[in-house]
């Protein structure tokens, strides 16, 4: 019985040390090293697309209290502003794309168009859903990155400024840019003219009816406008106004960005440090807990076998309550030392989110908030500039 005993301890630890562990459903890996494919030569102007990229879906925090601890929708929604830049600048760098602009979500008018949505962000893992669509309506991707980092790679001084994650975003931007280089000159021109006519399309629904074909959200040309349309040029100098309007949101977002980039660095940290010795507690309670039971059962074991009658029998029985209740005791105070980390953590929570509540800003002489409601402000926006441009114009809105 005895010998039975030792050989469940080995069994009993490799359980306590499994104890934490979890995964993640098919995603496609993130290398700690991506280097970021850049255009070695300036690429035509007429082949260029220009992207939009939405502010991403914060998703939902976790049902586990345990994975959620420390976590809040303050942040995710901070992170879902703060994370589609990343992927914007990203994109931007390699020279492979037009304009590339961040937008509230359901924006109509781009030619290429990313979505994206949070499943995991935590300060150590990082998961995000990734759409993409051109004006047309293929779909070119939907894919999950995934990528995770231990907390000491935030101590690393040589990372130049970049963002922890930044080979995720690499990795997104250099996948893009491979489907990018697949398309034929005819199609880069198809895309743009259908991106023109949905815009002018929304903008003055009557005006432009018949120019597009749409079959299941596919879109293509039925016809052209003639080059010198009064009514489509006039479309185009208000298309270039709204252009106007995304770049001055987009420099909020940038502000945003910046002033956001040191507490969410730090608040990163923190939280991955904090986690990781949660773990470490928590897998030193587990195997104390389990030592402490295995040796009560193996006295217990003793006795009933019979060989607790000898002095040296006796001994060893006691020693083996004694031992394992001290060991099972001391689990539990461990267990209870890590409430001093979840604490610190949800700290680490609260003071992020004051600092990642939305920003004020002033655009055209009013004051909008640029997030939880800079999408519902940006449509008011489109509504605004519609009944301006039916004014000039004369276009009819609907």
């Amino acid at each position: 019985m005895l010998t039975l005993f030792y050989r469940l301890i080995p069994l009993l630890l490799l359980v306590a040390l499994m104890q934490g562990c979890g995964t993640f459903g098919p995603t496609r890996d993130v290398d700690d090293v991506v280097p970021l494919d850049k255009t070695v030569v300036e690429l035509p102007e007429d082949q260029l697309l220009d992207v939009w990229v939405e502010i991403f879906d914060p998703g939902e925090l976790p049902e586990d209290e345990d994975d959620a601890m420390g976590l809040s929708m303050d942040i995710r929604e901070a992170e879902a502003r703060y994370l589609p830049e990343q992927l914007r600048a990203t994109m931007e760098s390699t020279g492979y794309w037009g304009a590339v602009r961040l937008v509230p979500q359901n924006t109509t008018g781009s030619e290429l168009l990313v979505r994206g949505a949070i499943l995991e962000s935590d300060g150590e893992n990082l998961v995000l859903e990734i759409r993409v669509q051109d004006a047309t309506g293929k779909e070119w991707l939907k894919r999950t990155y995934g990528g995770e980092i231990e907390y000491t790679q935030y101590r690393l001084k040589d990372r130049g400024g970049d963002d922890v994650f930044q080979p995720l975003y690499n990795t997104i931007a250099n996948d893009l840019a491979e489907l990018r280089a697949k398309l034929k000159p005819q199609q880069t021109t198809e895309i743009r003219r259908v991106a023109s006519l949905r815009f002018a399309s929304d903008l003055a629904p009557t005006a432009f009816d018949g120019y597009l074909k749409s079959d299941k959200d596919l879109y293509e040309v039925a016809r052209l406008p003639a080059a010198d349309d009064p009514m489509y040029r006039r479309v185009q100098a208000i298309r270039d106004r709204d252009f106007l309007l995304i770049d001055t949101l987009n420099g909020h977002f940038d502000n945003f960005t910046r002033e956001m980039r040191h507490p969410y660095t730090e608040w990163r940290k923190a939280r991955s440090e904090e986690a990781a010795s949660l773990r470490k507690l928590e897998r030193d309670a587990m195997q104390r807990k389990l030592l402490g039971v295995a040796a009560i059962i193996g006295a217990i074991a003793i006795e009933a076998t019979g060989n607790g009658s000898g002095a040296s029998s006796s001994v060893l029985r006691d020693t083996l309550v004694l031992g394992g209740a001290y060991a099972f005791k001391t689990g539990m105070d461990i267990s209870s030392e890590t409430s001093i980390h979840r604490d610190a953590i949800v700290e680490l929570d609260e003071s992020f989110s004051v600092e990642a509540r939305p920003m004020v800003v002033e655009v055209e002489g009013e004051v909008h908030k640029l997030t939880g409601s800079a999408e519902a402000q940006y449509v008011k926006w489109r509504a605004l500039l519609k009944r301006i441009y039916e004014s000039e114009t004369g276009l009819a809105g609907s």
